[in-house]
């Protein structure tokens, strides 16, 4: 009998179903499941990219894996829900396949609040879907949101999370209007505002998370770097749209 039809002999027999099993080694180090911003295509949007190519370089080659939280991301914003629980279900399948996956979390604009959805923050006092169940918060190393409307809302999720706020790193330009309340805001604060400075910032934050040894960090602080003012507690006014 040949080499390939042993081989296929040994597969069947150790899994009857035929079904492929995944193994270790198609399993990344790390996976970075993103959710994009307002009107972006498919995918993990301008500020998960940016994010994801800063922690592959700060993580010395670590084998990084990539998923864009599958929701329709529209101006109407009907489909947050929606968005957690695609979250929910990939982390589940992630930690049945690869449970040695280390996940990271992260979301931009109403990317964030599907982020707060899945670590069970009420954005403006109102819960839009389910959670992440407990037992799957050790499988998250780390979670990262960028302008996220919870900081006028309530509250960010490292301070709002009993999930995964010690685990989590809100950042908010604090030119953004859509997470900072005050004087000088601009637009391009919030679309144009995170790439490089506030992606690199993330990354600093995750990469220790993953690579092991990392310092302990205060929720929402990385040592060294200047942090925004702290996000005012405001309802989110009508005219503003999230992108």
């Amino acid at each position: 009998m040949g080499a390939a039809a042993l081989a296929t002999v040994a597969v069947t027999l150790g899994n009857p179903s035929g079904t492929p099993i995944a193994s270790a080694d198609d399993c990344p180090d790390a996976e970075v499941v993103f959710a994009r911003g307002t009107n972006e295509p498919p995918g993990l949007g301008r500020v998960g990219d940016a994010f994801v190519d800063a922690l592959r370089q700060q993580t010395s080659g670590m084998n990084i894996g990539t998923y864009g939280v599958n929701y329709a991301a529209s101006k109407l914003q009907l489909h947050g829900g929606d968005g957690a629980n695609d979250t929910i279900s990939h982390i589940k399948s992630t930690v049945s396949s690869c449970p040695n996956t280390k996940i990271v979390l992260g979301g931009y604009s109403q990317g964030a609040s599907v982020m707060d959805i899945v670590a069970g923050v009420p954005i403006g006092g109102i819960n839009f879907g389910s959670s992440l169940p407990p037992e799957y918060a050790n499988n998250i190393a780390a979670v990262v949101t960028f302008g996220d409307i919870a900081d006028r809302a309530g509250g960010s999720l490292p301070t709002k999370s009993a999930l995964l706020g010690s685990k989590a790193l809100d950042l908010c330009n604090p030119v953004d209007p859509i997470c900072h309340a005050g004087q000088g805001n601009e637009w391009s604060g919030h679309t144009e505002g995170y790439v490089p400075v506030y992606t690199t910032q993330a990354a600093a934050f995750v990469a220790p998370k993953l690579m092991g040894g990392g310092v302990a960090h205060m929720p929402g602080q990385v040592p060294g770097i200047p942090q925004v003012p702290a996000p005012v507690s405001q309802a989110p006014t009508p005219a503003i749209q999230v992108h």
